[in-house]
């Protein structure tokens, strides 16, 4: 595999502004930012009203560290398919702005720091969680199965579904049902979310040979797919109803956001079986935003009397 190597230039010293850039877009800060979405609502639920305002402050930071670790763990050791895709060149051990050694100190340092700022802000628990995320994304999803089997973003995205259990234990310092129903919603929409993104960036993954279901499957596959676990994440969204006494705000949009994702998944389905041009990143996106009306109901709800 040809891989592209970084012209000298990009090799010198480099600013404190760009080093400093260089070290936030190692962490995947878009990623960083889904994740604390999830992470405040479930804390507040777990409360049943407003939690300790610094508790909810350490908790987003361990996180925040945390997921910057396994997303820096996983530029180090993804680098030389980041050099050959075009949706990655621009990441910042392609582009020379940081080396290799820099990149895998910094998530070390970022997974250390986020284990023991958990541990002494939050507890054991919450800590410990936080641990198992950054090992099932570096271990499971990167170094195993990513490279090995289209199924690896079903499996391996369960290190996105770690902080709604990480914020529960941070306020109760226990596990119940309802953090385990939100824990399975993120695990059900993570392949809708994602695949619309292989489809698009297709030819990115074969020429890495990444077995993306894209490229494995074919398009149509991937519709079916997407429309499937859709409906699947939307049903597990409507168990919290019973399982944690959600009102009215809850229900409401649950449902009329779980609608419109699953119309959206249609859509693509629909085009794809009829060879029309698809549009997989408007999936995409309204997975983003489906995701982030139910989190910021599930805040909600617990705070209004009815």
């Amino acid at each position: 595999m040809d891989v592209a190597v970084a012209p000298p230039a990009s090799r010198g010293r480099l600013g404190f502004s760009r080093k400093a850039k260089a070290y936030v877009a190692l962490t995947k800060p878009r990623v960083i930012e889904l994740l604390l979405v999830t992470t405040a609502p479930v804390m507040i639920l777990a409360e049943g009203g407003w939690p300790d305002f610094w508790l909810v402050v350490a908790t987003l930071i361990g996180g925040a560290l945390s997921a910057g670790s396994a997303g820096a763990f996983n530029c180090y050791i993804d680098r030389d398919i980041d050099r050959v895709m075009k949706r990655t060149q621009n990441r910042p051990l392609v582009t020379g702005d940081l080396t290799d050694r820099e990149a895998l100190v910094f998530a070390w340092v970022l997974g250390i720091t986020a284990i023991a700022w958990l541990a002494l802000t939050t507890n054991w628990l919450a800590a410990s969680l936080s641990l198992a995320a950054i090992l099932v994304y570096v271990f499971v999803y990167t170094l195993w199965l990513k490279r090995r089997t289209e199924q690896n973003i079903i499996w391996g995205g369960i290190a996105g579904c770690f902080p709604v259990v990480i914020g529960w234990a941070a306020v109760t310092g226990s596990l119940t049902w309802a953090p385990i129903v939100l824990f399975a919603v993120i695990f059900l929409w993570t392949p809708p979310h994602y695949w619309p993104l292989s489809m698009k960036y297709r030819d990115d993954y074969q020429s890495a040979s990444v077995p993306m279901l894209a490229v494995v499957r074919g398009r149509t596959v991937v519709g079916l797919q997407v429309i499937l676990y859709a409906w699947a994440t939307v049903a597990c969204s409507l168990l919290l109803i019973p399982v944690a006494s959600m009102g009215v705000v809850y229900t409401v949009v649950a449902i009329g956001s779980g609608a419109w994702f699953i119309y959206e998944a249609h859509l693509l389905y629909g085009r794809t079986i009829r060879h029309l041009e698809v549009k997989p990143m408007r999936v995409f996106h309204s997975s983003i935003t489906y995701l982030t009306l139910v989190f910021v109901a599930v805040g909600v709800d617990p705070l209004l009397p009815f």
